[in-house]
């Protein structure tokens, strides 16, 4: 069977470097461009074109759940006209971080911290990204350090290295079958994506 042609809409580097992770693991698509142009604000600017777009090529949109209450919220809020069939529109809850934190013996390694210091149930965690910065607090390493967590007297939320240095961890170490136990979000995420079949026009 031919992959699954399939383009892709997310909000950051990180969430770009999850998704083929995911896609890569499932195994049935060829992924075609990414836009990204940072945060949130641009993909609820453009979803109803990705929505226009989905009738000719797939499209997998990934956002976070951030403060709304639950998937079906945000996505009938950004897009309440009908859903085209081949729009995955997939909702991190409540960020990618979660999924990321998902697998905490791989995560504890590579890091270099306790796998008793990763929190448990993240989908549950208020702020993901604070508990991996703050994991990276912990952290033997200088590099991971100083590539995670904010410079002193920075207002940024994260460190200057720190999509590469997560996007790292996904590539080599994340093992998505052990996250999607962990993670009920990741893992409707990737039975939707196991189970999909396009529309053709």
């Amino acid at each position: 069977m031919s992959p699954i042609p399939i383009n892709l809409a997310v909000e950051d580097e990180l969430s770009e470097t999850v998704l083929h992770r995911i896609l890569h693991g499932v195994g049935r698509f060829a992924i075609g461009p990414t836009y990204r142009r940072g945060g949130f604000g641009y993909l609820r600017k453009t979803i109803h074109g990705w929505n226009e777009a989905a009738k000719g090529t797939p499209f997998l949109v990934l956002t976070d759940l951030d403060k709304y209450v639950c998937p079906a919220e945000l996505i009938a809020d950004w897009l309440p006209i009908s859903k085209h069939s081949n729009l995955l529109f997939r909702v991190a809850v409540r960020e990618v971080e979660s999924w990321v934190l998902a697998d905490p013996d791989s995560l504890s390694h590579f890091i270099g911290v306790p796998v008793n210091t990763i929190p448990t149930n993240p989908d549950y965690i208020l702020d993901p990204k604070l508990a991996l910065v703050s994991l990276g607090m912990k952290s033997k390493s200088k590099l991971i350090r100083e590539s995670i967590v904010p410079r002193r007297g920075s207002t940024a939320k994260q460190g200057p290295g720190y999509n590469g240095c997560v996007g790292q961890f996904v590539r080599e170490h994340w093992d998505i079958n052990v996250a999607k136990t962990n993670s009920p979000s990741l893992a409707r995420t990737i039975g939707r994506l196991a189970a999909f079949v396009p529309m053709w026009p």
